[in-house]
């Protein structure tokens, strides 16, 4: 039987969980999805972009070219063109990699890494499930968050915001 205490009780519960999803900026929908067979991949990637979009890998720091991007514009994934970032929320974190304090909203999804013998927050294109890099909780204002992204895994399109 349902009385006021659980729908208090579940409910704030459903908000904390919606409010999580935003932190980290789990789509609501996800974008349709873009499939390739691993032969494919390494025919549309170069073997950077293949290594970190496919194999998880990361780029050296201070080695992209998207590090020092401050145009207007959106970053989009390297392996489906999904927009994931826009320049609006580009900060320089200090670490090498290109960072951002908010994904564009559908654009990212996230999934617990525990690679490295540590547990962090990896980041993926919600559209081909290519690997971004990660997101910190140590960024700045309005979101507090970092996402910490590499380079090779983006493309960048001048003027669209």
């Amino acid at each position: 039987m349902l009385n006021r205490r659980m729908v208090l009780k579940y409910g704030a519960a459903g908000a904390s969980l919606l409010v999580a999803g935003v932190r980290f900026g789990l789509p609501a929908a996800r974008a349709a999805s873009v499939t390739h067979t691993d032969a494919e991949w390494r025919k549309l990637l170069d073997a950077d972009q293949y290594a970190v979009l496919r194999q998880e890998a990361t780029e050296r720091p201070y080695t992209s070219v998207l590090l020092h991007e401050e145009r207007m514009g959106r970053f989009t994934c390297a392996g489906c063109d999904l927009p994931v970032f826009s320049s609006k929320t580009k900060f320089d974190s200090g670490t090498g990699w290109p960072s951002f304090w908010a994904a564009l909203e559908g654009g990212v999804a996230t999934k617990v890494d525990h690679a490295l013998g540590m547990t962090r927050t990896a980041v993926m294109c919600a559209r081909c499930e290519g690997h971004l890099g990660h997101v910190f909780d140590d960024g700045p204002q309005p979101t507090g968050l970092r996402y910490c992204m590499n380079g090779v895994a983006m493309k960048f399109v001048a003027g669209m915001s």
